[in-house]
């Protein structure tokens, strides 16, 4: 994919005590696409974003937005960052204590210092924008897991960020409900114009959603490549992922055999 690098992960590396989760991932991410990272549970995918946002520092390497290096920002500036950021965590991680408007209202207070009619009508058109409308009211008790899911894409996208982190967005889900989350990822990309990153181990929802697709094995990013650069690929960890089953195809099978990669 053409494009100039809106995000680069240069030899990041990070440890949790002798256990190595990164080692030397190096990465880019093109201004305007949907890249999904790929891999088993486990493998430092979620780690990995969560140093793109600069949650985590790395023990070496550097993630440089627009240039600017991430890991070497602190206090103001770094919490100036990351409100160009919006990000869905893998449990949706709504406050139990707020209504669903209080949990999307959340940032705008916080950042924009939004409040009265001009907050609500912010609010009700982030929900509007994930098929929520006339919910602010609820309790997230109310909710089912993928709405949960939905209003929390919807508290991401309220200041309308210039890139959208998912975690693990389908884990947790049924099916159908998977392949709704599946689709508004790729709806919003279109309407809301921000790059994207998505963490999944699931090979069905990363080829639906993903412009390219890096897939991250041993600590280091072992493929990338559009999806039918991956359906085609030799290399042996993309062999090998599948083969352990960690793709799920839409029937709810899983892939087998030769040529098993057509299938998605």
């Amino acid at each position: 994919m053409n494009g100039a690098a809106l995000i680069e992960v240069n030899d990041l590396w990070k440890s949790f005590g002798r256990h190595e989760v990164l080692r030397g991932v190096d990465l880019d991410v093109v201004h305007g696409e949907t890249l999904v990272v790929l891999g088993p549970s486990g493998c430092g995918k979620s780690v990995l974003l969560k140093h793109i946002i600069g949650l985590m520092m790395p023990d070496r390497g550097h993630v440089l937005f627009e240039g600017r290096d991430i890991t070497a920002m602190e206090g103001i500036e770094l919490s100036q960052m990351r409100t160009r950021f919006g990000m869905v965590f893998q449990g949706a991680a709504l406050f139990d204590s707020m209504t669903v408007g209080g949990n999307v209202a959340l940032p705008l207070v916080e950042h924009r210092g939004m409040a009265g009619s001009e907050l609500a009508s912010v609010v009700e058109e982030k929900l509007s924008l994930v098929g929520l409308e006339g919910t602010a009211a609820l309790q997230p008790a109310e909710l089912s897991g993928g709405m949960k899911k939905r209003v929390a894409l919807a508290r991401a996208v309220a200041l309308e960020p210039d890139v959208i982190l998912y975690d693990e967005p389908t884990t947790g889900l049924d099916p159908v409900m998977a392949e709704q989350i599946n689709e508004l990822i790729r709806s919003l990309q279109r309407k809301v114009n921000a790059t994207s990153i998505v963490v999944t181990h699931d090979l069905h929802s990363a080829c639906f959603t993903g412009d390219r697709i890096a897939l991250m094995a041993e600590g280091k990013i072992a493929f990338v490549g559009t999806t039918e650069e991956l359906k085609t690929s030799s290399n042996e960890h993309v062999r090998s992922f599948v083969a352990r089953g960690r793709g799920r195809q839409p029937n709810g099978e899983w892939p087998s055999g030769e040529g098993e990669l057509d299938a998605f």
